[in-house]
């Protein structure tokens, strides 16, 4: 009940702040950009959207969504409720997965791309991911301008790597790069048992790790430690 509760304050402060509406405009705006395109690119231009926006949009907003509760003391109230980290969490993966999964699933249908479960299955779990590592930043950062800055790395480690692998043009030995493995899903190919363990493996790793910020930020709300 609880953590159907943080789920539902979620989806209603994301849409209280203007989520939900940038994300009906940039879906309009992407549908057309896939109708606009030949049709023999139709197919590589909505992988190219679903992966760099509703598969990655956790890593974006969430710097925004962490500084906005920051600003109206969240995180205290957070930290003498019974509330866990964990749930927090998953609360937070959880509402941004669902906007991902109409997005992708609204430009996948546009775009007729093939193997549609495995396409919104692989935009969950990216979504998932770079929610989790916008989560380990947001709860480090004082601005927005701070966040954006701390997320320059990971996008040019993340994104550079699986644009290629959408080409074919990356070596054996980053195949099962999680990041590629997840480009693959978006793509619509099934992953393998070795691909799902690793991908399962790192997203473990970081929940684990973000469980870690969270606490940290909960802990030391107010400029002292609790």
């Amino acid at each position: 009940m609880r953590l159907k509760n943080l789920f539902l304050l979620d989806m209603r402060f994301q849409a209280k702040h203007g989520f939900y509406f940038l994300y009906v405009v940039l879906t309009v705006i992407y549908a057309v950009a896939i109708l606009a395109v030949p049709e023999s690119w139709k197919e590589k231009t909505a992988i190219i959207l679903i992966f760099s926006d509703p598969a990655s949009m956790g890593l974006f907003f969430m710097g925004a969504i962490v500084l906005l509760e920051k600003s109206q003391h969240t995180p205290c109230a957070f930290a003498v409720s019974p509330v866990r980290p964990m749930e927090y969490i998953i609360a937070k993966v959880s509402s941004l997965s669902a906007v991902s999964l109409v997005v992708a699933t609204i430009l996948a249908l546009i775009a007729r791309v093939d193997n549609l479960p495995i396409v919104l299955l692989g935009t969950v779990i990216s979504n998932v991911i770079f929610t989790l590592l916008g989560i380990m930043i947001a709860t480090k950062i004082i601005s927005l301008n701070q966040f954006i800055l701390w997320t320059v790395p990971i996008e040019i480690v993340c994104f550079v790597p699986a644009i290629l692998h959408l080409f074919k043009l990356t070596p054996v030995w980053l195949w099962y790069y999680p990041i590629n493995v997840c480009m693959e899903m978006v793509s619509g190919y099934a992953p393998s048992a070795i691909e799902i363990f690793i991908v399962t493996a790192w997203m473990a790793v970081l929940f684990v790790f973000s469980k870690y910020c969270v606490l940290k930020m909960w802990s030391s709300m107010g400029g002292v430690k609790l």
